[in-house]
């Protein structure tokens, strides 16, 4: 036992404080489809976090996917805990409650293996405050033999360096296969049953751990620094982690989970979803998914349509949402919808096609489900001037969206979103300008064929330039910057009581820059702003950006290094060690492109040697079987024109 409250002492403190807590739901667990195994039965036990509130964790995919494969093996069990929200957090720390997993309020510390997702930076101090919460020291050096091992995925991990100090094996790429080389690494050093000594010792499986494909295990690895303050090196201190970590890549994608929980409380998104692809071809520079997602990936049409069956059966959701990066590029498309279309007909049930490209198959396909159909309709241009499309790779000429939009206003939908980004690298005011004429054309032409009930939101958010992108040479925008075309936007755009104009609070924009940029010097920051009581960083409630300063100032560093100032060319990047099997030549040549407005096609049209293709063959070979949708290349790949030295290529 881990020494700690039993389930029956936890549950007793709660029925003592839930009813002074804003939403008690979050914190009781019982939901429809949540699984209960017997916990002396499971070798090995696996708390799966997200550290945000219940509201938006409990329909993230990531975990669910995790939750199914976990919980379809004979010898585990996945269970589930939630970041508490503000009110929930000083009552549990008043009671002595450690933080606990939903299904079987069982402490997280008495769990064999902690997995946290974490999709973006804004949820580190999360991440800390629950492994506090849970009584778990929250630096790695300071855990032994009797804690959890403590593991990490998501997006933000693609540059791990910020959370090194904190997380023990980072999983880089996707989930569904290395989840059960972790588990079954752990088993081997688990003695289970009667046997009254357990021979786990943390630094020999974390050794394990290194060896796993697409596993980083941080002690590890030391980084060095050049004079001017910039990555030097980082090198593995043994023989069993690799110089390079690359991305784990599923050959085919597994069925999709069917049985989703069904929440006791209104969350964010209380709906069935159905992943149909992975993966984008488009090259949007500025978008890390699509280049850390690579290659496409697609099921096919009958499977999703018997998965979206069965969900929405079996939890009784009124809402499906057929999930991917870019929905209009799955190849059967128009088949899908028809079979959606037609297998709902006549049932109260919501259909949304998200991430629909800006052109009028999108409009046919919405139309299609008309009898379905959502009140709104999301577009994301991104940028409005050519100059800028040109330069972030997302070329859509204004008369393309216009005619689109009034389009969509024709056929009965009454609201459309359109996201942007500013910050851009080298944007101007004439740019952000563009935006604000845009939506106001956009409005303009939908009251001429739908009347004066037309209605549009901007969505304006602003660029963080991520690793593994061609954008991550770039330095972000600088606060007044921001500012100022926020303001320009606000005067534009507040004229008009048909448009509602949204943006990203500056401070969230650099605090995220600053996590998502930096090396192994910002774990030291991200603890002192927690102990400071930093937490919720995303949320308006949470900011603390003052707090943020002072920790940097504390360490001595230069907050603008992470952000404001443009990389050298050849400099070493702290992620330099991670890759996304996305070549960083490849990155750079994009890089270059941005900078003369030069455009790359959809690689499904020509193939420009990016580095996903020949580590994907490997895989295949592997791993035989269907579900690989990159077209042949009919057209030779671009000779790369740029060769740079550089670690990890």
């Amino acid at each position: 036992m881990c020494g700690m409250l039993t389930p029956e002492q936890i549950e007793n403190k709660l029925d003592r404080i839930l009813l002074k807590v804003q939403k008690p739901g979050r914190y009781v667990g019982g939901e429809l489809n949540s699984i209960h195994k017997d916990w002396d039965k499971a070798k090995t036990r696996v708390a799966l976090v997200f550290p945000d509130i219940y509201d938006i964790g409990v329909s993230n995919v990531g975990l669910k996917i995790l939750y199914d494969q976990i919980n379809q093996r004979e010898d585990a069990l996945a269970e589930r805990a939630y970041a508490p929200w503000l009110d929930m957090e000083p009552l549990l720390r008043e009671h002595g409650i450690p933080l606990y997993a939903l299904e079987s309020k069982r402490p997280l510390a008495c769990f064999d293996l902690i997995g946290f997702s974490l999709p973006y930076e804004t949820l580190y101090t999360n991440a800390l405050n629950i492994l506090d919460l849970a009584g778990i020291p929250v630096r790695s050096e300071e855990r032994n033999d009797n804690h959890p091992i403590v593991i990490a995925g998501g997006h933000s991990t693609n540059n791990p360096e910020p959370m090194h100090a904190f997380i023990d094996a980072f999983v880089i790429g996707e989930g569904e296969e290395v989840i059960h080389d972790i588990i079954d690494t752990i088993q081997k050093w688990k003695v289970e049953g009667d046997h009254p000594q357990s021979t786990f010792h943390r630094k020999d499986v974390l050794r394990d751990l290194a060896k796993i494909s697409g596993v980083y295990v941080p002690c590890f690895y030391e980084t060095t620094y050049m004079d001017d303050g910039t990555v030097a090196a980082i090198e593995p201190l043994i023989s069993e982690a690799p110089k390079v970590i690359h991305k784990r890549i599923v050959a085919k994608l597994p069925p999709p989970p069917t049985k989703f929980i069904v929440p006791n409380i209104d969350i964010v998104h209380n709906r069935v979803s159905v992943e149909i692809m992975r993966g984008c071809t488009r090259g949007c520079r500025f978008c890390q998914a699509g280049m850390i997602t690579r290659p496409v990936r697609e099921r096919s049409v009958e499977e999703i349509v018997e998965a979206a069956d069965e969900a929405v059966r079996s939890t009784g959701f009124e809402e499906l949402a057929l999930l991917s990066l870019s929905s209009s590029d799955y190849t059967h498309i128009k088949d899908l919808v028809d079979a959606i279309s037609k297998r709902f007909e006549g049932r109260k049930l919501t259909v949304s096609l998200p991430s629909l490209r800006i052109e009028s198959v999108s409009i046919d396909l919405m139309e299609k489900l008309k009898q379905h159909r959502s009140g709104g309709f999301t577009l994301a241009p991104e940028a409005a001037s050519e100059r800028m499309r040109r330069i972030i790779n997302k070329f859509i000429p204004d008369e393309d969206i216009i005619n689109t939009t009034r389009e969509i206003y024709s056929r009965g939908w009454t609201t459309i979103k359109l996201y942007f980004m500013i910050g851009h690298p080298s944007e101007t005011l004439e740019d952000v300008q563009a935006i604000a004429d845009l939506c106001k054309r956009v409005i303009a032409e939908g009251r001429k064929v739908a009347g004066w009930k037309v209605k549009l939101n901007a969505g304006v958010s602003t660029f963080v330039p991520k690793p593994q992108t061609p954008f991550q040479w770039v330095s972000s925008d600088t606060r007044e910057s921001i500012l100022e075309k926020q303001a320009l936007l606000k005067r534009e755009l507040f004229k008009d009581k048909s448009i509602k104009l949204s943006w990203t609070n500056p401070d969230d924009s650099l605090v995220e820059s600053w996590l998502s940029r930096g090396d192994r010097r910002i774990a030291d920051v991200i603890y002192t702003a927690w102990k400071n009581g930093a937490r919720f960083d995303a949320w308006e409630e949470g900011r603390k950006f003052q707090t943020w300063m002072a920790a940097f100032a504390e360490h001595g560093l230069d907050h603008s290094f992470y952000t404001h100032r443009q990389r050298r060319t050849d400099e070493v990047f702290p992620w330099e060690h991670i890759t996304a099997a996305v070549r960083k030549n490849f990155l750079f040549q994009d890089f270059r492109m941005s900078l003369e407005g030069q455009i790359r096609v959809d690689c499904r049209l020509n193939c420009f040697a990016c580095g996903i293709l020949p580590t994907f063959a490997n895989l295949r070979r592997e791993n035989p079987g269907e579900g690989w949708k990159c077209p042949e290349v009919k057209t030779p790949a671009r000779k790369m024109e740029v060769e740079l030295p550089l670690v990890g290529d």
